[in-house]
């Protein structure tokens, strides 16, 4: 859902709070597409071991307009037939905005830190990138565990070495659009820190007015397992997923509900 309710705001700007939420208008992008992969390729990894990058090119492929920032493209015009092309040291958000799945399907600080790693370093193998990655995935570990917005928010930014903005309306007035790990994931755990409930932190990582779309997914897979996601968007969401990501994301919530 972050993403979708972000995708009408990339690169528009937007400084406020009160904007349409859910919007017809809306869509998936890239965030979502790029998610799904990660879920798919844990899910069914049959010798236990994920093919992170195989399942990137191959959901990328079959959604090739979702919006990739421009290394990513050339990564997957790289590829020659199912060959995965080496990483391209990106310290892009893309790592940290997908990496959510493995904070649900993993159980544990090392597994989800390793996992993480791996599903950054396919593509975005730079420390900065793998850094995102497991700091969101240790995220939605800790949002698992019973950790609330603000103690969460202050963990993952101590261990990672993240500093964050006081609050979201002082770095409402400076934030631009940033498309860098080190610029996203502390802006998100920020949104998450001042919630008080989903809807609430999508709305306050939209309103700074950066990288809409990721910043609101990354806030979004975090702000799930801390407060829910209320029905009415659920719903509305699930209208907006294509049917082979609903399907996916079905197996996925058999899993993690079992």
């Amino acid at each position: 859902m972050g993403d979708i309710a972000g995708s009408r705001h990339e690169h528009a700007g937007t400084k406020r709070l009160d904007f349409p939420f859910p919007d017809e208008r809306s869509h998936i992008t890239d965030d979502s597409v790029l998610t799904a992969a990660t879920a798919e390729a844990i899910l069914y990894s049959g010798d236990g071991v994920p093919d992170y990058g195989a399942a990137y090119l191959s959901w990328a492929r079959r959604y090739p307009g979702a919006g990739y920032g421009g290394g990513f493209k050339k990564w997957m015009q790289a590829a020659s037939g199912a060959s995965v092309p080496p990483a391209y040291g990106s310290y892009g958000n893309g790592s940290a905005m997908r990496v959510s799945p493995v904070g649900w399907l993993f159980d544990s600080d090392d597994d989800v830190l390793r996992e993480a790693e791996s599903s950054a370093a396919v593509t975005h193998n730079h420390r900065e990138g793998v850094k995102g990655a497991q700091a969101v995935a240790l995220a939605v570990l800790r949002a698992r565990e019973g950790l609330n917005g603000p103690d969460l928010a202050a963990e993952i930014a101590r261990r990672f070495g993240y500093e964050l903005a006081p609050s979201t309306d002082e770095l409402r007035r400076e934030y631009r659009f940033d498309a860098t790990c080190k610029g996203t994931v502390p802006a998100a755990l920020l949104c998450v820190r001042e919630a008080d409930g989903f809807e609430h932190g999508v709305r306050l990582a939209v309103s700074l007015g950066g990288d809409a779309d990721t910043l609101a997914c990354i806030a979004g897979s975090i702000l799930e397992p801390v407060f829910g996601i209320p029905d009415e968007i659920r719903r509305f969401a699930r209208t907006k997923i294509p049917g082979d990501i609903r399907r996916l994301l079905d197996a996925f919530e058999q899993v993690v509900r079992a």
